[in-house]
């Protein structure tokens, strides 16, 4: 049996226990999970918890940690965020962040920019595309949305993961990702209006745009929104991929990540 390559550990942040999945050594880098919350430990963690000490905080009301009934939008969970950040003394951290998560970081970032070293936004909700719409999650189940996100989700490395039966204790966690998506997220639906003008204000910190180009869920037309509004940002996109880029084309992702944070 292989040697589990993480570890949990709980954190007081004012009146939430919250809950920290923990891998890996050096440098922290601070992920911030999507909208159907933590997926497990992927290959991608394992690869850069090589040279990186991972921090992936379980977002509350997502499974393991608590719903604290005072955060009731994204930009509450950011400063709670913020508050993690700073009690811990991390800042400057590095900070990636997927779909739900990358707007969640893209918050933090526009109050306090300093508190990053560098950003990686994969996909970021946030900031409603000028062109197409971001995927409806509540129109279909959660293996539903997961399956119609991916650009062919019939890869091995995408079954392998969300592939399989469903188990009871999988349906459940999804739920409860849904029900705090729903409950901070939905109107308007995945996005905040003053995200880009919030955006503006940031200036001297260095940011990837990592976008799968055949994304369904959160259309790449949004890239260019977040690009003018975060001065100096890129764009990096990746072929074949929907929205999950660190499933569906690992090794470009590793590739992509590793170089921008050197």
């Amino acid at each position: 049996m292989a040697e589990k390559q993480w570890t949990e550990e709980k954190v007081r942040v004012g009146d939430t226990e919250l809950v920290i999945v923990k891998g890996g050594k050096g440098k922290a880098l601070l992920i911030l999970h999507g909208e159907l919350g933590w997926p497990g430990w992927m290959p991608w963690n394992s690869e850069l918890a090589k040279d990186r000490a991972l921090l992936t905080p379980i977002h509350p009301g997502f499974g393991k940690t608590a719903m604290a009934d005072w955060i009731m939008s994204i930009r509450d969970l950011a400063g709670f965020y913020q508050r993690y950040v700073r009690e811990q003394k991390l800042g400057p951290v590095d900070v990636l962040g997927h779909s739900l998560g990358g707007w969640v970081a893209a918050e933090m970032a526009a109050a306090n920019p300093a508190q990053f070293r560098k950003m990686i936004l994969v996909a970021p909700a946030g900031i409603r595309p000028p062109q197409g719409e971001i995927m409806d999650m509540f129109t279909v189940t959660a293996r539903v949305y997961l399956t119609r996100g991916a650009a062919d989700p019939q890869k091995p490395d995408f079954t392998k993961l969300f592939g399989g039966e469903q188990t009871p204790e999988q349906y459940e966690a999804w739920e409860e990702a849904r029900a705090e998506t729903a409950r901070l997220a939905w109107e308007p639906y995945m996005f905040n209006p003053s995200l880009p003008h919030l955006l503006e204000g940031i200036d001297g910190l260095p940011t990837m745009l990592l976008w799968g180009k055949q994304d369904p869920v959160v259309p790449l037309s949004a890239a260019e929104v977040y690009q003018r509004s975060i001065k100096g940002a890129k764009v990096v996109t990746i072929d074949n991929c929907g929205h999950y880029p660190g499933v569906e084309q690992p090794a470009e992702f590793l590739k992509q990540v590793r170089a921008f944070l050197g």
